[in-house]
């Protein structure tokens, strides 16, 4: 089997498509777990918790990115991308979304403008908050989807759109399932 890599001028020629995408009410278009290093399991909904990030995900087993004490960061805890994006870089192949390594595949501009650093947003009955640590294409990125792929989401306007995604934090327990809005939330006030 053949798979396509789109070249730097049809990847280019996709991003008007993608920054149409949602500003608010954004929906969830797939979400995916990996269970251990490589493995991607769909899932058709999950449930998202502070303690264990995506359920049955490898993150709260050890990750790239670790606290003081070892433990899994929670800054990394959900891995986020804009369905649009995976969508192009796929070429189109849908059964490839998940080789990407992220948890939601979102139709929504995650652009910093649109979601900054704290932006909260429910999804099902689950919160979530937007992290500082950034997101880039990888090594197994251009494996996948070609280098081409990697510079688009990396650079330029790729990199001031976010169009590799971001990172969020559990902040309240829930379940998500496929086909949920994902809307934006005021942080919670500071008790005073």
């Amino acid at each position: 089997m053949t798979i396509k890599h789109l070249t730097r001028d049809e990847l280019n020629a996709g991003l008007p498509e993608i920054l149409t995408a949602p500003k608010d009410d954004g929906r969830i278009e797939m979400i995916v777990a990996r269970p251990n290093q490589g493995a991607r399991l769909e899932r058709d909904e999950a449930t998202l918790t502070l303690a264990g990030g995506v359920e049955g995900d490898h993150w709260a087993k050890g990750c790239w990115l670790s606290t003081n004490d070892g433990k899994p960061h929670p800054d990394v805890q959900i891995c986020i991308m804009n369905a649009r994006v995976i969508d192009l870089v796929a070429a189109g192949d849908r059964s490839r979304w998940a080789l990407a390594g992220d948890n939601l595949f979102i139709d929504m501009d995650l652009s910093p403008e649109n979601l900054p650093v704290g932006q909260r947003l429910q999804l099902g009955t689950a919160e979530i908050e937007i992290t500082a640590v950034p997101h880039a294409g990888c090594d197994s990125f251009i494996e996948r989807y070609g280098r081409d792929a990697c510079v688009f989401v990396n650079v330029g306007p790729g990199k001031a759109n976010r169009l590799r995604g971001v990172y969020g934090r559990v902040v309240k327990d829930g379940i998500v399932r496929v086909g949920d809005r994902m809307t934006k939330r005021n942080a919670e006030p500071n008790a005073a």
